[in-house]
C-alpha cells in the first residue's frame, strides 16, 4: 500500500490491473514526500539494512529508485529491476547510467547469476502476487549463502481491520482506489496470514531473522500532525517488515 487509500473494496473475482506504467509519474511524485513511503517504509528499510557500505544489493521491484538511492548514499553497490518500463526510466533519471537497472518480472527467471548479491530488498512487491514460490526461489538463487532479503508487505491484519467480515486465514484478493498526485488508480493485492508468509520463506530456503513493526520516522509527527494525531502512541500498523537470511 503506497499511500493512504481513498476507498476500499474486497474484490474476489474481478482482476484489476496494477498499471504502474500508466500512473508511474503521478505515483512517484506523490510518494517522494508521503508519510507512508518517505517517512515510514524507506527509513525503516535503511535501519534494517544497517551498514551497507560496499555491499551488493538488488532492489527487486525498484520503482523509481528511492530505496536504491538511499542505500547507494550509504555506500551500497545497487542494482534494480521493475516490471514497469516507465518506472525503470524514472529510476534511471534518478540514479544515472552507472547503476544496473533492468526491466524484468519477479514472477519469472531473473537476469542475474547465482549468488550475485549480498542483500536484496523486495519492498511493497510480494503482496501483489498470489503465489510467492517462484519469486522467493529466484531471490534466494541470486543471493550468496548468508545473504539477506528485506521484505516489506501489507501487514496481515490490515484487510481484517478494514473488512471485519473477511477470513484472516484465507488467501484473499482485494483492491483499493488511490489518488496519486491527482490521478486515480486501483491497486489489487493478495492478503495472506502471517504463518503463510513465514512458511513460504522457510520453504524457499530462508531463515526469518527479524519481524518488525516499526514506528514512522520521528519527523513525521511535525510534518504530518493531523494524520499522526490519529495515533496517540505514535505508531500505526500498515506494513510488516522481515529480514530473512539465505540458508
Amino acid at each position: 500500500m503506497p499511500a493512504i487509500p481513498e476507498s476500499s473494496a474486497v474484490i474476489a473475482d474481478v482482476a484489476v490491473e496494477n498499471d504502474y506504467d500508466g500512473f508511474a509519474e503521478a505515483y512517484t511524485a506523490e510518494n517522494e514526500t508521503s508519510l507512508l513511503n518517505a517517512y515510514y517504509v524507506r527509513p525503516a528499510i535503511v535501519d534494517l539494512a544497517g551498514d551497507v557500505a560496499g555491499r551488493r544489493i538488488l532492489d527487486a521491484g525498484c520503482g523509481a529508485g528511492p530505496v536504491s538511492a538511499a542505500l547507494r548514499d550509504r555506500g551500497a553497490v545497487v542494482s534494480g529491476f521493475d516490471r514497469s518500463a516507465k518506472m525503470v526510466e524514472l529510476a534511471r533519471q534518478r540514479l544515472g547510467d552507472d547503476v544496473d537497472l533492468r526491466v524484468a518480472d519477479i514472477t519469472g527467471p531473473l537476469p542475474y547469476p547465482d549468488g550475485a548479491f549480498d542483500d536484496a530488498v523486495a519492498a511493497l512487491v510480494l503482496h501483489y502476487l498470489e503465489d510467492w514460490t517462484a519469486p522467493l526461489a529466484e531471490l534466494r538463487r541470486v543471493l550468496k549463502p548468508g545473504g539477506r532479503l528485506i521484505v516489506v508487505v501489507n501487514h496481515p491484519i490490515l484487510l481484517k481491520m478494514v473488512h471485519r467480515e473477511t477470513d484472516y486465514f484465507a488467501t484473499t484478493k482485494w483492491s483499493d482506489e488511490y489518488n496519486f498526485n491527482g490521478q486515480k488508480a486501483v491497486l489489487t493485492y493478495w492478503h495472506r496470514p502471517l504463518h503463510a508468509m513465514t512458511d513460504a520463506f522457510t520453504a524457499a530456503g530462508f531463515r526469518t531473522a527479524v519481524i518488525s513493526e516499526p514506528p514512522p520516522a520521528p519527523e513525521a509527527h511535525e510534518l504530518f500532525p493531523d494524520e499522526m494525531a490519529r495515533f496517540p502512541s505514535g505508531a500505526f500498523l500498515s506494513f510488516m517488515f522481515f529480514v530473512l537470511e539465505a540458508a
